[in-house]
């Protein structure tokens, strides 16, 4: 006998169609039965060891997040309700160009300084040095399934190191040997980070050169491109035609349209991917159902401040001189790891810090934690990043709602939380995004039907990552799956309190084992690296 049936739920099977009523079978970690109401009616009802009554549920494929930053999470908390509890089974990570495989024993440790804030430092054995290594310790039990994404900001710094140049043909030679090892491995594609140094300091034909090794593997290019401020529009563009000349699928990072410059002009970028996508391009993009975003602080600064690693950086921001250069480039000039824009340290929250003598600034915006202790801003983030060794995370109140709302409804568009799980009072889209969008924007605000939003967190990042078992309701499928009760399903996290987890998710199948279970964590832990479809 089979081992579970989940009886009389709303089924919403991810391909966009209307939904039905049915009895779903669960065996083996599949889905081997479905008996839609009409066909069950005068015959006998599947049965099961268990019963699982789902009245009034709707039983949907797991979500996808397409933008994760659970690298080291999912190793250090084995719970991971963060993400469970909104019903992701699948998170995809080695985002933004910065994760830890493959790493030399060198850039292993200026990764994990670079990207404290993300990730936190020294609390997880990084008992790996290779994409496979990483994915086999994934293995060995994780709460949601992952897939990787090779991180190019690391491949250069392997190859190149922090330098603001170009690559060598021997260089070069040796980042496209490693993105093919790491594809080779498992890994699903190409990530970058190019506001983030060293990754930035890539000119458009080396990134070229390797996105030709990603298509040649049948993976994706994943760019956090040059800018979502001042030319955002045109470091949209430069993505678009990078990936067409390389013959490269493109998803875009977190897609959005900030600060005052682009207010109102989502239409104008969903205009350009319809071009590209109407001549025959391959390009989907993620986005996160909120206005603010969040990164480091160290983020903010110049590039040129960044040559060398971290250990460089704060060297600069010890000599005054520098420092006021740094400054002028932040407040005046508009810094390009600032997208362009001059800081406006109104909208900068601090977020979290590693130092607890810091703590006092978390919560408060960089010009009011500078108010309370009489100095400028400027001096305020100063010595946030040199105290903090880089560490400090920040939010930055930089979109635009109707922005948000207008590219959520594109045909490409998946879900990606882009959730950093660090910090005293992180962003709320790490614990609220998946049912932020079925709750506000579903339920309360009609941008998107159920059964459409269904479909871009499930079905289309499941063809995006080219996953022919996952992301849709059906016989045969992984039994990854989420039910949830639309009348309720909300997002508990907010702004003051971001940990707060989301209601209306009493079931949460990873394999088909239940790993949430009347609202509440087992200690299931059914995921398991999800490694590339060999083409």
């Amino acid at each position: 006998m089979e081992e579970l049936v989940i009886r009389d739920a709303d089924v919403v099977d991810g391909s966009g169609a209307d939904s039905y009523r049915a009895d779903v079978v669960v065996d083996g970690g599949r889905i081997v039965s479905i008996v839609k109401e009409a066909a069950a009616a005068g015959c006998q009802r599947p049965g099961a060891r268990r019963e699982l009554d789902a009245e009034g549920l709707v039983l949907s494929p797991g979500f996808i997040d397409m933008h994760a930053h659970s690298d080291l999470a999912l190793l250090r908390d084995p719970d991971h309700s963060a993400k469970l509890a909104q019903g992701v089974t699948l998170e995809v990570v080695g985002q933004d160009g910065l994760s830890y495989a493959p790493v030399d024993d060198r850039t292993l440790e200026e990764v994990r300084r670079a990207i404290t804030g993300w990730n936190g430092y020294g609390d997880v054995d990084l008992d790996w040095r290779t994409v496979g290594e990483y994915l086999d310790r994934l293995d060995r039990g994780i709460a949601v399934n992952a897939a990787y994404l090779i991180p190019q900001g690391t491949v250069r710094a392997m190859a190149v190191g922090w330098e603001d140049r170009p690559a060598t043909g021997r260089e070069l030679d040796r980042m496209r040997q490693l993105v093919a090892e790491g594809l080779e491995q498992g890994a699903v594609g190409l990530s970058s980070g190019l506001t983030y140094t060293p990754g930035m300091y890539a000119d458009d034909a080396e990134l070229t050169e390797l996105c030709r090794v990603v298509a040649a593997y049948g993976g994706y290019y994943c760019p956090h491109h040059r800018s979502y401020g001042a030319g955002a529009l045109e470091a949209y563009a430069e993505m678009v035609e990078l990936t067409r000349r390389a013959g490269c699928p493109l998803h875009l990072a977190h897609a959005t349209m900030n600060f005052g410059v682009n207010e109102g002009r989502a239409p104008e970028l969903l205009a350009l991917l319809d071009r590209a996508l109407d001549s025959g391009a391959d390009i989907t993009l993620d986005s996160y159902p909120y206005t603010p975003g969040c990164t480091t602080l160290a983020a903010l600064l110049p590039s040129w401040a960044g040559e060398g690693g971290p250990e460089e950086i704060l060297a600069r921001l010890a000599d005054p001189a520098t420092a006021e250069r740094i400054r002028h480039d932040l407040e005046v000039t508009g810094s390009d790891g600032c997208h362009g824009v001059p800081v406006e340290w109104d909208t900068i929250e601090i977020s979290g810090v590693t130092g607890p003598a810091l703590a006092d600034h978390v919560g408060r915006t960089v010009r009011e934690s500078a108010d309370a202790r009489g100095e400028d801003p400027w001096t305020t983030a100063r010595r946030l990043l040199v105290e903090d060794r880089l560490g400090t995370t920040i939010l930055q109140h930089v979109g635009h709602e109707e922005n948000v709302r207008t590219i959520m409804r594109h045909r490409a568009h998946t879900g990606g939380s882009d959730g950093i799980l660090r910090g005293a009072k992180p962003h709320p889209r790490a614990y609220g995004t998946f049912p932020r969008y079925l709750g506000h924007y579903v339920r309360e605000a009609g941008v998107l039907t159920l059964e459409e939003c269904v479909a871009h967190l499930t079905a289309r990042p499941a063809a995006r990552l080219r996953l022919p078992d996952r992301g849709l309701v059906r016989e045969g499928y992984r039994a990854d799956l989420v039910l949830f009760d639309p009348d309720t399903v909300a997002s508990g996290a907010t702004f003051a309190e971001p940990r707060v987890l989301p209601a209306g998710i009493p079931y949460v199948l990873v394999d088909g084992r239940l790993a949430i279970e009347d609202g509440r964590r087992t200690d299931v832990l059914a995921g398991r690296a999800v490694r590339r479809t060999p083409v």
